[in-house]
């Protein structure tokens, strides 16, 4: 039995074994006893995570992949999830101890992966996978790059982001139509912010959202004092700004406000 591909679930299957060993060995296995496998298809990357010392779980949404797993993995039956990872409650496994991510990522929802691990990241210390090249490089790029954009920032808020390497099309199947990139997110040991966390949130989508105006310009919504837009930060532009100064512009807005 093999599992068909579904196109509306953006599947693509793993099919080269070195690719999935490199990708289970992407984990450090520091600070955590559960790693979580998103999406595991028919288990070419599950296979390599069980010869690790961790207890692995995996979470999918396909009937017919939990099914080939089922039957295939007697031993990770129990561990098997069949749930929605963007709406389910993952504290029914796990309680409140800390789990690792790591997976093939749909490309359709890997950004929404990233923004529900960023909600749960005082129990996700560690977060590698593969995505789109594109969504990869986005993720761990630095200011100054065109594509550093509101993953960037919100990502590198709370993680440290490395880009591990780059996946060809042929070992898929189907084959995407574009490369694919792993990376690997390590939890900063300061993981809560000096601001108001949702004003952040706020301030940098809404500065990404026109990035060629100035955010003097693009924050306006904010209703800034002109003593504020005074000050020399907001003659630039966001994709100048490091992680740092997004936190200290936030900062200011929020004293600006009260």
């Amino acid at each position: 039995m093999t599992v068909k591909a579904k196109k509306h679930l953006g599947q693509h299957f793993l099919k080269d074994e070195n690719i999935a060993k490199k990708i289970a060995d992407t984990l450090t296995l520091n600070g955590y006893k559960n790693v979580l496998e998103i999406g595991p298809g028919m288990g070419v990357l599950t296979k390599y995570l069980l010869q690790k010392d961790v207890e692995t779980y995996v979470i999918e949404i396909d009937t017919e992949s939990v099914e080939y797993l089922q039957a295939n993995y007697l031993n990770l039956a129990p561990r098997i999830i069949e749930k929605d990872f963007l709406k389910y409650d993952l504290t029914e496994v796990f309680n409140n101890q800390p789990y690792a991510i790591t997976g093939n990522f749909p490309y359709n929802i890997s950004s929404q992966i990233v923004f529900k691990t960023l909600e749960k990241r005082h129990q996700i210390p560690e977060f590698t996978g593969m995505f789109q090249k594109e969504v990869a490089q986005r993720i761990c790029s630095k200011e100054g790059s065109k594509v550093y954009g509101i993953l960037s920032v919100l990502t590198q808020a709370f993680y440290d982001a490395e880009y591990l390497f780059t996946v060809p099309p042929t070992v898929f199947n189907p084959p995407p139509k574009v490369d694919s990139g792993v990376l690997r997110l390590i939890r900063k040991k300061e993981f809560t912010l000096p601001c108001n966390e949702a004003l952040f949130f706020k301030v940098v989508k809404q500065a990404f959202q026109q990035r060629r105006k100035t955010l003097r310009n693009s924050l306006k919504t904010f209703n800034l004092s002109n003593n504020l837009k005074a000050n020399s930060i907001f003659g630039q532009r966001p994709e100048q700004l490091p992680v740092q100064a997004f936190i200290e512009l936030t900062l200011l807005i929020e004293k600006d406000q009260v």
